[in-house]
């Protein structure tokens, strides 16, 4: 099980010098990819997009791709452009204003003086930005797959407290129906004190016998024990289990809900309002699973 979050940097060389290439991995329920590249290499975007794509699941990944050291061909500044223009302009001003000033400066503004290399190696480009991600990918898991132990370990603590609570809930389940059966009894004695008129047993078990079988939750704690151990299952996995986690933990929760409806009793309301606590905290971690 790996975390969602994470950062890693690889870097390869490129030319004279090296391209690098950061990683960086955050929650997101699908897959998003936003890639930054240097102007000399925007127009390999798609590739390095592509290529993420490729490699990487279930959330957002930031691509920040840096050119270090003559990683590729500098610009080049035209003499020849430049003395053309100079004795161009020397022309002019001796026309129309013989004998001013005519420095250097006015070139700066001039175009096509600076003259780009005419293309860059992008197949060379290429193979070194994949050298680059892979390096960071890599770095990038060992975080996420050390940060992910840490959360197995955290999530394993909270899922125990939950099965905890659910062996309270049916303790307290045993124990409810003989509780109402003898809050029932003293009630009716309480009404028929004055009567003279007696409790009938065989009508007394028959409400006791109603009532058992609307609050009976066993059902709910058998799929509940069920849903527990497939959780722990799903902990020990490689791979992403995410989105498997948190569909278990709806129907977990969608349980916890039966159970609080179905009894009507104080104690297991509390033990229910406890787990739907633990089930939240659970949720959030979750979140940070991929």
């Amino acid at each position: 099980m790996r975390s969602m979050t994470g950062f890693g940097v690889g870097d390869a060389a490129l030319g004279e010098g090296r391209v690098s290439v950061e990683l960086r991995a955050l929650n997101h329920r699908f897959l998003e990819v936003r890639v930054r590249l240097p102007d000399e290499l925007v127009d390999l975007s798609f590739f390095v997009e592509q290529m993420a794509r490729e490699k990487l699941t279930r959330g957002r990944f930031d691509v920040g791709v840096r050119l270090e050291g003559a990683a590729l061909p500098p610009p080049r500044f035209s003499v020849e452009r430049a003395r053309a223009l100079y004795s161009g302009l020397a022309a002019l001003r001796d026309e129309l204003s013989p004998g001013s000033d005519l420095g250097l400066s006015v070139l700066a503004g001039m175009p096509g003086l600076v003259i780009a290399p005419s293309r860059p190696d992008f197949d060379s480009a290429r193979g070194a930005l994949r050298e680059a991600f892979d390096a960071a990918l890599q770095r990038l898991a060992e975080m996420r797959e050390q940060e992910g132990r840490a959360l197995e370990r955290e999530l394993l603590a909270r899922l125990e407290s939950a099965r905890r609570l659910r062996s309270a809930i049916a303790e307290r389940g045993g124990q409810m129906l003989e509780g109402y059966r003898t809050r029932l009894r003293e009630r009716l004695e309480r009404l028929l004190a004055d009567s003279g008129v007696q409790v009938e047993p065989n009508r007394l078990e028959s409400e006791l016998v109603i009532m058992a079988d609307r609050s009976d939750v066993t059902e709910e704690l058998v799929r509940l024990d069920s849903h527990f151990t497939q959780f722990s299952k799903l902990l020990g996995l490689e791979g992403p289990v995410g989105r498997r986690l948190d569909f278990l933990l709806q129907e977990i929760g969608r349980e916890s809900n039966t159970i609080g409806a179905k009894s009507q009793d104080a104690p297991i309301a509390h033990l229910v309002v406890e787990m739907k606590a633990e089930l939240e905290r659970i949720r959030e971690q979750v979140q940070n699973v991929e």
